[in-house]
This record gives C-alpha cells, sequence and structure tokens, in this order.
C-alpha cells in the first residue's frame, strides 16, 4: 500500500516513528532494534512507519533497508533533505515517502523534489511549523502536510500553535500533527482540530513498549468524567485514566461547578452549557438546547465554534429504550452519554463503537462529589 493510500483510510491514523535519540530530548533508546520495533508498530496498528536517517538522530540509511525487510507497511524517510540524490538513495533504501522541511527550502526546490520524487514513485510529507509555511504548503499543492508543534530552532513544544494551524488547514488534504503527543486526548485533539493522522516518535520510543503504547494512543473509546466540583476529583479522575473532565455550567444541575479546574494538558477540559455557549478556557464545549427548565435529550460537541461529535444522551430524569440505536444511526464521532456505568458499560461500547463515553452519576458518592473506586472502576470497565 502506499504512503498517500494508507493516509487516505478513513478515521483517525498514527505515523509511529523510530528514533534513538532526539537533538532536544537527547537518547532515547540507544540500542533500539529497528526491525523489532517496526514489527510491533505494524501488529500495533500504525498506518505507515517514520525512520529517521540522520545520524544526528542515531538513524542511517541501514536502519530504513531493515525496516524495510521486517515490514510491509509504508515508510517514510525522516531527514534533511535537499538533493535529487538523496531522494534516489531513500527509493533505494525502501522508502515509500520522504519528508520536506520548508523551514530549509524555498519552494522551487520543494517544488522540484516533489515532482522528482513523483517520478520515483515516492509520495511527499511537506512540513509546516508556521502559518506562512502552511500558506507555502498549500500553494505547493502538498498533498499530505505535516503541522509539526516544536520549533527546531529552539525544540520548544507549542501544542496550542499546532491547533490552531490545523484547524486553519485546507479540508482537501491529509493534515498530520506531528510531535507533542504524549496521550490519548492530545491527539484527540489534533482530530478534533482537522488532523486525519498523528506521527508520534519520542513518546513511543520512551516506552518499555512501543507498540502497546501506540495501541494506547489510538484506542477509542476516550473516556469523559462529568460533573467534577472539586478539585480532588478531578485529580482523582485524571489518576483513573480519564481522558476528558467536565464542568457542568448550567444553574439548574446539582452537579454544576463555579468554573473550570485545573486539569493537566494530557486531559481535555469541556464546559457543559445549557441554552447558550459562553467563553471559557475550555479545549472543548458540550451544548445542549434549553427545552423548559432542563436540558434536552441529546447534545453537540463543539471545538473554536464548530461542531466535531454529536452526544447521545438520555432524555432529562428519564430513560431511553431506543439510544443505542440513535447513537447507531448518528453518524460521525458519537459520544455516548447517560445512565453508563461498569456493568454496562462494555456493551454499550460493544455496539455503538462510540468515539467517547461519558459518565457522572455511576461515578459519585452524591452529587458532584465523586467516589475514587467508583472512577477507576468505570474507566477500567470502559477500557
Amino acid at each position: 500500500m502506499r504512503f498517500l493510500d494508507a493516509l487516505s483510510r478513513p478515521g483517525f491514523g498514527a505515523i509511529a516513528e523510530f528514533k534513538r535519540r532526539s537533538p532536544s530530548a537527547g537518547d532515547l533508546r540507544p540500542g533500539g532494534d529497528v526491525a523489532a520495533v517496526a514489527r510491533a508498530y505494524e501488529q500495533s496498528g500504525a498506518r505507515a512507519m517514520s525512520v529517521l536517517v540522520d545520524e544526528r538522530f542515531g538513524g542511517s540509511l541501514a536502519d530504513l533497508r531493515q525496516a524495510r525487510t521486517a515490514s510491509s507497511f509504508p515508510l517514510l524517510a525522516k531527514g534533511f533533505f535537499s538533493r535529487e540524490e538523496d531522494l534516489r538513495e531513500l527509493a533505494r533504501a525502501g522508502a515509500d515517502a520522504v519528508l520536506l522541511l520548508l523551514c530549509d527550502l524555498d519552494d522551487a526546490t520543494c517544488a522540484a523534489l516533489m515532482a522528482r520524487a513523483a517520478s520515483l514513485g515516492l509520495d511527499t510529507l511537506v512540513e509546516a511549523h508556521d502559518a506562512d509555511e502552511l500558506r507555502r504548503a498549500t500553494s505547493l499543492r502538498a498533498t499530505v502536510i505535516g503541522v509539526n508543534a516544536r520549533d527546531l530552532s529552539s525544540f520548544e513544544i507549542d501544542r496550542a500553535r499546532q491547533l490552531e494551524l490545523l484547524a486553519a488547514g485546507p479540508r482537501d488534504r491529509i493534515l498530520v500533527a506531528e510531535s507533542g503527543i504524549e496521550s490519548r486526548a492530545q491527539g484527540a485533539a489534533a482530530e478534533l482540530a482537522g488532523a486525519r493522522t498523528m506521527l508520534v516518535g519520542s513518546t513511543l520510543m520512551r516506552a518499555a513498549d512501543p507498540g502497546a503504547k501506540l495501541r494506547e494512543l489510538l484506542a477509542r473509546p476516550l473516556v469523559k468524567i462529568c460533573g467534577l466540583t472539586r478539585q480532588e476529583d478531578v485529580d482523582a479522575a485524571v489518576e483513573a485514566g480519564a481522558d476528558m473532565v467536565g464542568f457542568i455550567l448550567a444553574r439548574e444541575s446539582p452537579r454544576a461547578a463555579e468554573s473550570l479546574l485545573a486539569a493537566p494538558d494530557t486531559v481535555l477540559r469541556v464546559a457543559v452549557f445549557v441554552g447558550e455557549e459562553q467563553e471559557t478556557a475550555a479545549d472543548l464545549v458540550q451544548l445542549y438546547r434549553r427545552e423548559g427548565d432542563h436540558r434536552s435529550r441529546d447534545a453537540v460537541l463543539r471545538r473554536a465554534g464548530r461542531d466535531v461529535a454529536t452526544v447521545v444522551d438520555l432524555p432529562w430524569g428519564s430513560d431511553d429504550p431506543t439510544q443505542l440505536e440513535r447513537a447507531l444511526g448518528a453518524g460521525g464521532r458519537v459520544m455516548l452519554a447517560g445512565g453508563l456505568h461498569p456493568g454496562n458499560v462494555g456493551a454499550a461500547i460493544a455496539a455503538v463503537s462510540p468515539w467517547a463515553v461519558d459518565a457522572a452519576r455511576s461515578t459519585e458518592r452524591e452529587p458532584g462529589v465523586k467516589d475514587p473506586a467508583a472512577l477507576r472502576a468505570f474507566v477500567l470497565a470502559a477500557r
């Protein structure tokens, strides 16, 4: 399968990277076996593998050859390439695609390299780091555009800027979120902003089992714990493994929070509103219509004013035997909410395959006060 075809498959995927070291982090896996890691990545669901061939990352063309011998999925060669001869060497070593860095290439050189790569049967990933480079990649008609969160001059990560660029990127291209992804929620944030794929390197290379870590980052559904009103409960939800923490900012709820509470950037904060969305620092908004004195049955999940998922919930204060059927028919990303607990969430996931599941009541001792054991039990059952 070609690199472009692999990245064009439905859903959100990953390019898993192999590198023994990085200039920013130092040694990551000095004695890493590229063939063993390639097999682990392929078996764990990576759509492609990125192989650093630059000696500054502990890599070489030999690594590319070994990865090609050990696996059948597409290989992206990463390095600092500026000559057509570089592309010929990479093609001979088994690459299916090559990285082109706009911070190192002018438009004419990049266009020439893209054309030469195509003649060699290589796809290209054209990488941008800022709005100007994103504009250039778009103008060059790059089909696969990488948006890197890392500033290559300072090596600092700016995920907020990356998400802004992904949201502004062209929707008729394949956008790849590169660098800075350490958790399932961070990958999901890139997905909701517009990325079709994430490229993950250091997080996998640091893991004791890179394949298992990749499966963890790709796993769905995400787990949201809602109705949080106390900081200690937010901390307990994060410790239990929640991907999203929800704060109900609606006056009628017995679980109403006064404001958003702090959470690490490895999870997403969700502000829940009824009737009208308000400005907050939340990563996402869960918005219900107001129907009389209460919320509507279902809601939408929104990012930066745009709907990104459907929340299939229960009616206020009652049950709905059609909930799972409605979730199946919703289309797109679905977050399943309402009445979920450790005893039924597994069956609901098996029936619907939702993008996320949401629990509040089953994780608490009383409205707005969580039970750490119940939090752990729900997260475990949803995994």
